[in-house]
């Protein structure tokens, strides 16, 4: 590992402050990554924090960084007790109150990397005053958040609040997850119980704070996870905000896989001074050396049929398969799901009840095929997953990065697919550049090619649909599925699933539009056709009318005039014609009659 170097003195006398950025030179901190996966260690258990990654023997442990005692037996308790190379090269600083821009591949412990001195930080509710300064005893509901997590999407909130949670379980420090598609009330009444640490996504979080409803004037720290994509401009309007209500005086860290230049830039422009590590050899890729990556060139009518003879391979575990758009992603999980593949779905048109069902199902190996949009790109740390399939070309080489970096991770073998259509040849030239993958040619390969059979092992006899004798997985109906509070994704009533069978009596459904009541009288000349016409009946004539025959003149003495009608009688209803007033006055010539200007504006 480097040394790192004292800070550089500003240069010509170049003031310097909280709200000031000095730029310097960013300070690339790295450790050698030469680790075969005989040396991970793997629990036996499944636990949120796994303690799976890279670790050297001379690697200092988190007590020896100055880690508290309580944080460092939670770690203990699932597995972890030295660092990993993120790990490693941040504590050290982040304890020290330095602002951070972490990078490290995906897989490498950079939620640790800033979880424990976000904790370290957090002052927790025993070590806090019992009394106020009237001597009355401390209202703990009354907290606000000491430190915010910033992340991109609902499913990585999720993941990144259960870590933290579980590192500092033994400090009693109160965790919250604040993220839309869910109903704002169980979020709320967190929040009224008193909260130590908010991890959220934008829109929740500004929503929230607007109305008043979460407080952000006291937080000290402030991370931004995944902060190229927080960065970017989508997200950059929201981030700005969340500045704005936030402390002058605060530890802010960002982290990601990737860091663009431009990002990078951008990013100084919140953090005071900010030190750049890398925790990776200069000359290393973004990408995992144990993951083996392949390139075809397939036709967008073959891909399915392709798509199940890769599916089964020899040896293939969980399997995320990624599109870019959310109707290719249904479309494809559904085609899956039809030839026996236990396939589940996570794209926005789903309700966050049915995107965490299916998240649980593949976390727990219900269903081995899990399609996707880039929502689920992002930092989503599902372990054993063998094999990952661009099924579509990914837009740039960030993307790509993270699409198939959801195998390979922590030192494990992975397999990587990419299908690229004729006209996304040149993307994928450019991802493989800018990669330096050094595969710009996709080879033209079929669901019969001989190539394809031979490059992943898959047996001779496959076919485009699985064998009963392997449908094994218990699928996606196994999962139980919690839409109580879900906010969009919902089905119309009584629309059918893509298994052909009618939703729960208690799944929020969306309810069907009334249908109008339309009354209809059949009528000739304004009269109905049975010669009856009552008070009721000229009434619902003159409103739902709807003329069934040529108009015919009015003759004297006929009608409800002449018969004494009542007062109100509803005047003839024409229909228009085309020729319009031309016509109306030739039959007004022939039958001795002309229309008035009232008549003419009743008819039109």
């Amino acid at each position: 590992m480097q040394r790192l170097a004292g800070s550089p003195a500003p240069r010509g006398g170049r003031r310097t402050g909280p709200g000031i950025c000095a730029r310097r030179e960013a300070i690339i901190l790295s450790v050698d990554n030469d680790i075969t996966p005989e040396n991970s260690e793997i629990l036996d258990e499944a636990h949120p924090l796994q303690g799976d990654a890279p670790v050297k023997p001379e690697s200092p442990t988190f007590a020896e960084l100055g880690v508290r005692p309580e944080i460092v037996k939670a770690l203990a308790e699932a597995g972890i007790e030295r660092t990993f190379a993120i790990q490693e090269l941040t504590l050290p600083l982040a304890l020290a109150g330095d602002d951070i821009i972490g990078q490290a591949r995906t897989g490498m412990g950079k939620t640790l990397g800033f979880g424990v001195p976000l904790l370290q930080r957090v002052t927790p509710p025993s070590e806090q005053p019992a009394a106020d300064a009237d001597g009355e005893a401390a209202d703990r509901t009354k907290d606000v958040p000491q430190a915010l997590v910033v992340v991109p999407t609902r499913e990585l909130c999720v993941q990144v609040a259960k870590d933290i949670a579980d590192a500092g379980k033994h400090l009693g420090v109160r965790v919250t997850a604040i993220y839309g598609g869910r109903a704002y009330e169980p979020q709320l009444a967190a929040l009224r119980k008193g909260v130590d640490v908010v991890v959220g996504t934008p829109g929740r979080l500004l929503d929230l704070a607007e109305q008043r409803l979460l407080v952000l004037g006291r937080v000290k720290a402030l991370v931004l996870d995944e902060a190229d994509e927080m960065l970017d401009l989508g997200f950059l309007p929201d981030v700005e905000r969340i500045m704005r209500m936030l402390p002058e005086q605060r530890h802010t860290m960002l982290f990601s896989a990737t860091m663009p230049g431009p990002i990078i830039a951008l990013s100084r422009a919140f953090l005071n001074r900010p030190t750049h590590i890398r925790a990776e050899e200069s000359d290393q890729g973004s990408t995992h050396e144990t993951t083996r990556q392949l390139v075809y060139r397939a036709h967008a009518m073959d891909k399915v049929e392709l798509l199940t003879r890769v599916l089964q391979a020899e040896g293939r575990g969980l399997t995320m398969i990624f599109a870019r758009t959310k109707r290719t992603v249904q479309r494809v999980a559904d085609d899956l799901a039809d030839r026996g593949f236990a396939a589940a779905a996570v794209h926005g048109d789903l309700g966050q009840g049915a995107r965490e069902q299916a998240l649980r199902a593949f976390r727990s190996g219900k269903v081995d095929v899990l399609v996707a949009t880039d929502v689920a790109a992002r930092g989503i740390d599902v372990s054993d997953v063998t094999h990952v399939i661009n099924y579509q070309c990914p837009e740039d080489s960030k993307t790509y990065v993270h699409r198939i970096g959801r195998t390979g991770r922590a030192g494990k073998e992975g397999v990587a697919v990419t299908l690229v259509d004729w006209d996304e040849l040149h993307k994928w030239k450019t991802i493989s550049d800018d990669l330096s993958l050094g595969m710009p040619e996709a080879p033209e390969t079929y669901s019969t090619s001989e190539h394809l059979y031979t490059d992943l092992n898959i047996p001779a006899n496959a076919k485009g649909r699985l064998p009963h004798s392997q449908r094994t997985r218990a699928g996606l109906d196994a999962e139980y599925v919690d839409t109580e509070g879900d906010h969009g994704g919902r089905k119309r009533s009584g629309e059918r699933d893509r298994r052909g069978a009618k939703p729960a009596e208690d799944e929020v459904v969306a309810p069907r539009r009334p249908r109008r009541e339309r009354s209809r009288t059949r009528s000739r000349g304004g009269v109905p056709a049975d010669g009856t016409a009552t008070d009721g009946a000229t009434d619902g004539a003159t409103e739902n009318t709807v003329s069934a025959v040529p108009d015919a003149p009015a003759e004297a003495g006929s009608g409800p005039a002449a018969d004494g009608g009542t007062e109100g009688a509803a005047k003839p209803r024409r229909r228009r014609r085309r020729g319009g007033a031309r016509r109306r006055g030739e039959a007004g010539g022939e039958g001795g009659s002309q229309d008035s200007p009232a008549d003419d504006a009743a008819a039109s």
